[in-house]
C-alpha cells in the first residue's frame, strides 16, 4: 500500500479525513454487525440498524470514488491487468492502494453491497424480516436470505485475510499500514500529495449518505 521511506522521501497527505473517517467507521460498525448477527433474537434489531448504517457508509463511499480526493477515486486505483503485472514484478511505486490492496478494496466493497441489499429484504422466518422484504417475493427473499448467511462466511474469511496482509505489511514489509489510514500520510515525493476538494463535494456525499440510510430504514417513504 505504501513505500518505505527514504531520504529523498517524506510522509505527504495521501488519504483525506473524510475516507478516513469512513474507513474506521466502517470497522466499527461491520465489528456490531457481525457480532449481533451472531448473537441472534433481540440482538437482529441492532443487527439491521447496523446494516442500515453501513449501507449509508457505503453510499458515503461510492460518491467519494467518483468525486473525492484524488487517492480515494476508484479511477485512481482501479487494478487495472497493466497495474497487476507491475506490482507483481516491483514496478510499482504510486502513493495509494497498490493494485492488489485495490483489489481487496473492491471486493469488500462488493460483499458489502450484497450483505446490505440481501438484508434489507431478508427474512429468517424466525427473528428477522428486513424492512424491504414486502418489496419482492417472499420466496425470493427467504434465498437472498439463505445467500446472506453464505456470503457472511466469505466476509469472515476476507476480515482474516486483510488483518494478515496487515501484519506481514507492518512486521515484515515495515509499511505501517494502521498508522497511514490513521494520520492519512504516506512517504513520497511531496508532488504527488493529495489536494484538498472543494467543500460541496464533502457535503454533497454526506446528504447522500444521509438520505441512504433514511430509506433504508424507512421503506414507507417510497410507498413499501
Amino acid at each position: 500500500m505504501s513505500q518505505p521511506a527514504s531520504p529523498d522521501r517524506i510522509e505527504v497527505p495521501v488519504w483525506d479525513g473524510l475516507l478516513r473517517a469512513f474507513h474506521w467507521s466502517l470497522v466499527g460498525l461491520v465489528s456490531a454487525a457481525i457480532a449481533t448477527g451472531l448473537a441472534g433474537g433481540d440482538w437482529m434489531a441492532w443487527h439491521a440498524r447496523a446494516g442500515e448504517a453501513i449501507g449509508a457508509l457505503l453510499v458515503l463511499r461510492l460518491s467519494w470514488g467518483l468525486w473525492g480526493s484524488r487517492y480515494a477515486r476508484f479511477t485512481q486505483f482501479w487494478p487495472t491487468p497493466t497495474r497487476v503485472v507491475a506490482y507483481l514484478r516491483g514496478r510499482w511505486q504510486r502513493l495509494g492502494h497498490n493494485p492488489l490492496g485495490a483489489l481487496s478494496v473492491l471486493a469488500v466493497l462488493a460483499l458489502l453491497i450484497f450483505q446490505v441489499l440481501s438484508g434489507l429484504v431478508g427474512n429468517d422466518e424466525i427473528a428477522f424480516t428486513g424492512p424491504w422484504a414486502g418489496a419482492i417475493d417472499e420466496a425470493l427473499s427467504l434465498q437472498l436470505t439463505r445467500w446472506h448467511r453464505l456470503t457472511a462466511k466469505l466476509l469472515y474469511g476476507w476480515i482474516g485475510l486483510h488483518l494478515a496482509a496487515i501484519a506481514v505489511h507492518t512486521f515484515l514489509k515495515r509499511h505501517p499500514l494502521l498508522r497511514a489510514m490513521w494520520t492519512g500520510r504516506q512517504p513520497g515525493d511531496p508532488e504527488g500529495a493529495a489536494a484538498r476538494v472543494p467543500a460541496w463535494r464533502v457535503v454533497a456525499s454526506l446528504l447522500l449518505a444521509l438520505a441512504a440510510g433514511v430509506v433504508a430504514a424507512s421503506p414507507g417513504l417510497l410507498g413499501f
